[in-house]
């Protein structure tokens, strides 16, 4: 089973003090973050855009990048591109670059996105949604199989007989979709042949297991093998000691986090309580000593059927509480997770 992690790059204030690290810092962690986790045999580290002022990675493909030229075996992913309201010929120009610099280890994962603030930037309509992304799926797609393309759709100017370059050095550069839970989504992933990462944020897993039969299931239904099509999990969390340990250090920053989205959103403010149930064997933080993450890890393998499982740390966590979590992740959790 790989493992790996992803990040945002969030800068959101300290619960105490309201301090933040500006954005420069934030983005120079992630590569130190990245680092960490290819010293000590992690698979793969994705980086989601985003355009806020919490959250400093708008251009996951630069950052990318530069870890590229500082990492050796890697996998380095986008977690995820909005592709909604991105221009996909120029996307996939940026994630074979980073193929082409990082000798073969880039991975594009797209996504309809769940924050909306690259519409209006980029000059897309929300009442577009939908269309939009599977448009722009579509013609990514035709871009990454074919290197002269003749498309035209509704969004987008047409091509007529276009080459795209360059071309990576993976042929095909591997392209994922993220999925938060709509069935339509897994659908129309499976019935493309592309792999998908379930992103689960709160509630039980066990209601995710649907979609994991589902997945196989449109795979199969399509043509496809389903052995020889990943599914992936994201899931907020954070490796320690001890379980006390893991709690004390992550609960300020995250419900200060998720309760500042929650006013966006309309969720309620996050407790204590909550947190704690959350971190229990049915609940979805993936977080404590490394035979208790092992142990989460390997349950959602289980129920899901899942082949690779992404960390995710949320919230104002410390630069060098994050690296001995990566550490962690890597030299404790994976032997056991391999191992089970």
């Amino acid at each position: 089973m790989e493992l790996g992690l992803t990040s945002f790059a969030e800068v959101h204030p300290d619960s105490v003090s309201g301090e933040t690290l500006d954005h420069g810092e934030r983005l120079r962690n992630v590569v130190a973050e990245i680092e960490k986790a290819d010293e000590v045999g992690l698979d793969v580290y994705g980086l989601g855009e985003h355009h806020r002022i919490d959250m400093a990675a708008s251009a996951p493909a630069m950052t990318l990048a530069a870890a590229a030229a500082r990492t050796k075996t890697i996998r380095l992913s986008s977690a995820v591109i909005v592709l909604s309201s991105a221009d996909p010929v120029r996307t996939f120009q940026d994630f074979s670059t980073l193929d082409l610099i990082s000798s073969g280890r880039a991975e594009l994962m797209v996504g309809r996105g769940s924050f909306i603030e690259s519409f209006p930037l980029f000059g897309e309509s929300l009442e577009d949604y939908e269309e939009l992304f599977i448009e722009k799926l579509d013609l990514l797609l035709r871009v990454r199989d074919e290197e002269r393309v003749t498309w035209s759709g509704k969004f987008r100017a047409a091509l007529e007989d276009q080459p795209v370059y360059p071309r990576p050095m993976q042929e095909p550069l591997p392209v994922w979709v993220a999925v938060g839970g709509t069935p339509a989504s897994i659908v129309r992933a499976a019935r493309r042949g592309l792999p998908v990462a379930l992103a689960i944020i709160g509630g039980a897993p066990d209601r995710f297991s649907v979609f994991g039969d589902l997945f196989r299931r449109e795979l199969a239904e399509s043509g496809y093998d389903p052995e020889q099509i990943p599914l992936a999990v994201h899931g907020h969390g954070y490796v320690a000691d001890s379980n006390e340990e893991a709690a004390e250090t992550v609960y300020p920053g995250y419900a200060a986090a998720m309760t500042r989205l929650g006013r966006e959103r309309g969720w309620p403010p996050m407790t204590r309580e909550q947190f704690d149930w959350m971190r229990s064997p049915e609940g979805s933080l993936v977080l404590g000593d490394p035979e208790t993450v092992a142990a989460k890890i390997l349950r959602w393998k289980d129920i899901l059927g899942v082949s690779r499982f992404m960390l995710h740390h949320v919230g104002n966590l410390p630069h060098e509480a994050a690296l001995r979590s990566i550490e962690m992740l890597g030299t404790k959790v994976a032997p056991l997770v391999r191992a089970g």
